[in-house]
């Protein structure tokens, strides 16, 4: 249900001339996170030459599950928010299934995208490795 301060438009999420963001991440990204006070995203590594934040939830939940927990024990998703004006920069990229949409912002361009954020970077969801898990393949 969307109230009239957060309303969908296609699959981007918004409030107001805010544009609802989710990314998943790992352990070592969420510690520069945490020396930022959870305000700016670290700069990307040299191999890394896209930041790229995903448009929903589930998509996030999936790449931290299947990629960060598998990687590193842990993976988290954030959500964070940031102007539209900015974001209207990047065309929306559509990488798989109907729901596997996100943005590709080049890492020269990073500073001027975490200028860009409005409010806190929230971690809103942590996947640790089940060694216990049993698989969903028979």
């Amino acid at each position: 249900m969307t109230t009239p301060s957060s309303i969908q438009i296609g699959a981007v999420e918004t409030e107001g001339d805010l544009v609802v963001m989710y990314r998943p991440t790992g352990p070592e990204e969420l510690a520069l996170l945490e020396q930022s006070a959870f305000r700016r995203w670290p700069p990307r590594l040299p191999e890394q030459p896209i930041f790229y934040p995903v448009t929903n939830e589930r998509y996030a939940m999936e790449i931290a599950t299947r990629w960060n927990v598998k990687d590193s024990g842990v993976g988290y998703v954030t959500r964070f928010r940031v102007r539209k004006d900015l974001v209207d920069r990047y065309d929306l990229q559509k990488v798989g299934g109907a729901h596997h949409t996100e943005w590709w912002v080049p890492a020269e361009e990073l500073e001027a995208f975490n200028d860009g954020i409005v409010g806190p970077i929230e971690v809103i969801a942590e996947y640790r490795y089940d060694p216990h898990a049993t698989s969903d393949a028979s």
